[in-house]
């Protein structure tokens, strides 16, 4: 039954007044300084701009949405967390300079958020180092042919990005040691890096078989190659990739032949990580990274993506037609600087032959069967 106007009010009255009561009690500031609310002011919940006073404000400014972005923009270069002794990943030349398929990805990100693929500066740092220097800001992106794995995922406040080389770990001895199997490695001296994926897998898959092993441990491959290549270890373990980069390396400078086992023993995915907590930052190097498979799918490179002239809607939101913008924090013409300037994903790849062969690898694009396959720009 329907009750009258009057007994609404009278309803709508205790009520609002009851509101009012339990408002003054359940917001009170902690240092209690903060006005009550009034019904027609209520206090706002605070927002990602004013942080907590018990967090320290930088902290709180370095992960909070476009506080990466921002920072970049006004520095006017990117700070890309790499190495400095793997070559066809990322090495510096005797002029100082670095190159590689991870420094060239650096170079990408530069591109598309500045327009200048060479606003770059590469940090180097050790594997056992890289995730606190993630965490302490010492770089804005870290590209560092590291594996994503759950543990680094969820407890070194890593976000991992788009896997741009699919690797996996083997083992590679002197080929006059007639060594073939990894049962045949029982007892021996193993180089490997420390602070490592690589470590690991390789005390988990030999203590699950039950060989025994005795870890050589070195902070990188400037001190471990050496040392494998004067004996000090009958075997040197690593990602599939470096190893052949050093088989090539020690061949050619006169050493021992080598010989690669044929068992890949881990799956070792490569890409970007970023710190967690700004979701405008991971976009924004996903999407540049991306944009170089996109290209190499459209069948743009760096001789034709400015001379596209053709009607596909997708390849011309691509390329920032009529200021095409999907809300990323990127210029509309990102992707066109990004190819222009580094080149799409085969190009950067083929650049670079002490990574292997594309054609047919599991880093192949997936129209040709392999891995690389990213999603629609529209």
């Amino acid at each position: 039954m329907l009750k009258s106007p009057s007994r609404w009010l009278a309803l709508f009255g205790l009520l609002l007044a009851f509101a009012l009561v339990v408002a003054s009690c359940g917001n009170d500031d902690d240092d209690g300084a903060a006005p009550e609310p009034t019904a027609e002011d209520t206090a706002p919940e605070p927002t990602a701009s004013e942080p907590d006073a018990t967090e320290p404000t930088a902290d709180v400014v370095r992960i909070q949405d476009g506080g990466v972005l921002e920072a970049v923009q006004n520095r006017g270069r990117v700070l890309c967390g790499s190495r400095d002794d793997l070559p066809g990943f990322a090495a510096v030349n005797p002029d100082g300079t670095y190159e590689g398929f991870d420094v060239d990805m650096c170079r990408v990100v530069a591109a598309a958020v500045l327009g200048d693929a060479d606003a770059v500066e590469i940090v180097p740092v050790t594997s056992a180092e890289r995730f606190t220097a993630l965490q302490t800001g010492q770089f804005d992106v870290m590209i560092r042919n590291t594996t994503w794995t759950a543990t680094r995922d969820g407890s070194e406040s890593a976000n991992f990005l788009f896997t741009t080389y699919f690797d996996g770990q083997g083992i590679m001895v002197p080929a006059s040691s007639g060594l073939t199997e990894l049962a045949d490695l029982a007892d021996a001296n193993i180089c490997v890096s420390s602070g490592t994926t690589t470590e690991l897998n390789l005390t988990a898959v030999f203590n699950a078989r039950g060989i025994p092993f005795t870890p050589i441990t070195f902070e990188g491959f400037d001190t471990l190659v050496p040392a494998y290549g004067e004996g000090q270890c009958e075997a040197m373990t690593a990602d599939s990739s470096a190893l052949g980069v050093f088989k090539l390396e020690i061949e050619q400078s006169g050493g021992d032949e080598q010989h690669i086992m044929t068992e890949v023993f881990s799956k070792e995915p490569l890409g970007p990580v970023v710190l967690d907590g700004d979701t405008q930052w991971a976009q924004v190097v996903n999407w540049a990274i991306m944009a170089t498979v996109q290209a190499w799918e459209f069948g743009l490179d760096s001789s034709n993506i400015n001379s596209y002239s053709g009607s596909d809607p997708n390849i011309l939101n691509f390329l920032g037609n009529d200021n095409f913008d999907p809300g990323l924090g990127l210029p509309s013409d990102f992707a066109v600087q990004v190819v222009s300037q580094v080149g799409n994903y085969e190009e950067i790849f083929n650049r670079h032959p002490q990574l292997g062969t594309l054609s047919g690898s599991v880093n192949d694009l997936w129209t040709n069967g392999g891995l690389m396959y990213v999603p629609p720009y529209r």
